[in-house]
């Protein structure tokens, strides 16, 4: 049973811990999240880009699937499926489809614009008890076409989305969408701090988790992130894994191209990753 975000980021902000939003693209990703949040009793968000929506074959699609294989593999940790940078139009949709928290991406937009949006989204989770993301401040990088050029948020303008009664909110403060360049400032704690203070218990999330380093990570939940994006470190594990099977060949004994065999050591590589990223935010043995 898929459920709303707002308990399970709740308990992190007060708990100190964050988290995971893990991506996913496909049944791959989707079973390999589930089955290892599943063996470290940890909560767990899956991201669900609008690229990825149309790539599994739209939101409808992706709700049943998700659905099912938490049935089917019988999982009982709390898990948010969450749409990741939406459009208000696709925010309606993955409302209609059956998804239990969405993201509002209304940072393009000038304030007053982003407001008046986030307004009407708020009322409508409100009555149908589902979680909320809206955003200030550009992520870095691109994203399924949604480039930002990593501006700080305002922390005034942080606070105004905040007061709307969004479950969460995330405020650009350095991050980026991808891997990190090598000239990469780091994070600004600086604006995180002061849009914690403005927005007092408001969990904040940081988007672009692959790629930041662990101390950073670790003083970012200090300051109020409850909630981390991984993506790319993801793609990048499931790219090398399926790399190395074919390189060594693996492909072409017996039935080593079947595709369950060939995707498998990708999947392998996901639960790594995503193993690795919650010991790390701290919400292993937090399901309840």
């Amino acid at each position: 049973m898929l459920v709303s975000a707002k308990d399970m980021i709740t308990k992190a902000k007060a708990g100190h811990y964050a988290v995971g939003q893990f991506n996913i693209n496909n049944l791959e990703w989707t079973k390999a999240i589930l089955l290892t949040a599943q063996e470290l009793n940890s909560p767990v968000i899956l991201g669900v880009s609008e690229g990825a929506g149309k790539y599994m074959i739209g939101y409808k699609t992706v709700t049943a699937m998700v659905s099912n294989m938490i049935d089917e593999l019988k999982i009982t940790v709390p898990v948010a499926l969450h749409l990741d940078h939406g459009t208000f139009e696709a925010c309606l949709k993955c409302i209609d489809a059956g998804f239990s928290s969405i993201m509002f991406d209304g940072s393009h937009y000038p304030i007053e614009e982003n407001i008046e949006k986030t307004k009407e989204l708020v009322k409508i989770c409100a009555e149908k008890n589902l979680s909320l993301e809206a955003e200030v401040g550009s992520i870095g990088g691109e994203e399924d076409g949604v480039v930002g050029a990593g501006e700080c948020a305002d922390p005034e303008e942080c606070k105004m989305i905040s007061d709307l009664g969004v479950t969460m909110l995330a405020a650009g403060i350095g991050n980026i969408h991808g891997q990190y360049p090598e000239n990469w400032a780091g994070l600004s704690f600086e604006t995180l701090a002061a849009v914690q203070q403005l927005t007092g218990d408001m969990p904040l999330v940081l988007h672009g988790g692959t790629g930041i380093p662990e101390d950073m990570i670790k003083k970012a939940i200090s300051l109020g992130v409850a909630k981390i994006n991984v993506n790319t470190e993801c793609q990048l594990s499931f790219a090398a894994a399926t790399r190395k099977y074919i390189e060594d060949g693996k492909d072409l004994q017996g039935k080593g191209f079947d595709p369950r065999k060939l995707l498998a050591p990708g999947v392998v590589a996901i639960r790594a990753t995503v193993k690795e990223k919650m010991e790390l935010f701290g919400s292993v043995g937090k399901a309840e």
